[in-house]
């Protein structure tokens, strides 16, 4: 059902396809025969969430923008990002259905401290960078040095993402196997929930004209 090359295409595909405006990428092209069928829209519905708060962090960084648009920009980043963790969650709770259907995971396994929505998440915002910087490192209008400072750090990246898809494989591997296992960690924010945001429960009511 996971298979990182699949996953690693399909967020490149997505990447390339939203930054131009065109036509999604075609999921069936990119799934394995044995990946379940809402198993990769889901990973590119998570990979979405990243590809907006990446954007939407931009605005923040503007410089001429506006109080008022920074607090508007803010309260996206918060919602879009609400969502990224619980798509992530999602990705993590699926993968556990699945397995509980076969048995899995074992109890007595070694546990992983990641579990492979964190690390497809993670994937996710790699791909997000790597787009980034090559655009940066084929600059035709960049300062001296740009262009290869951005070559070193496309390398880094690239080489970081071949580790951490390969470690992601593992992980499955292994939990098929039967030696390894992870959990559903819940992420828990707190800033979006009125109940427990003391800067939103202890806000005093509107005062009223007599």
């Amino acid at each position: 059902m996971l298979f990182a090359d699949a996953i690693v295409n399909l967020h490149d595909s997505e990447t390339r396809a939203w930054h131009q405006e065109t036509p999604e990428a075609d999921l069936d092209a990119l799934r394995p025969a044995e990946t379940d069928p809402d198993w990769l829209p889901l990973v590119a519905r998570q990979h979405r969430a990243n590809f907006e708060l990446w954007h939407i962090e931009d605005q923040a960084r503007a410089p001429n923008a506006t109080d008022s648009e920074l607090a508007g920009v803010k309260r996206r980043i918060d919602r879009t990002n609400q969502r990224r963790n619980d798509l992530a969650e999602e990705l993590d709770r699926v993968l556990l259905a699945w397995l509980e259907q076969r048995g899995l995971p074992n109890p007595a396994a070694e546990l992983n401290s990641e579990s492979p929505g964190l690390i497809i998440d993670r994937l996710s915002i790699l791909s997000l960078k790597i787009f980034h910087t090559r655009e940066e490192s084929e600059r035709t209008d960049a300062p001296p040095g740009h262009t290869g400072r951005n070559r070193e750090r496309l390398a880094i990246l690239l080489e970081q993402r071949t580790d951490l898809a390969e470690c992601l494989d593992a992980l499955w591997r292994e939990t098929l196997k039967g030696t390894r296992r992870f959990k559903l960690y819940r992420q828990l924010k707190m800033y979006n929930d009125p109940t427990l945001n003391p800067s939103i429960y202890r806000k005093p009511a509107p005062q009223t004209a007599c």
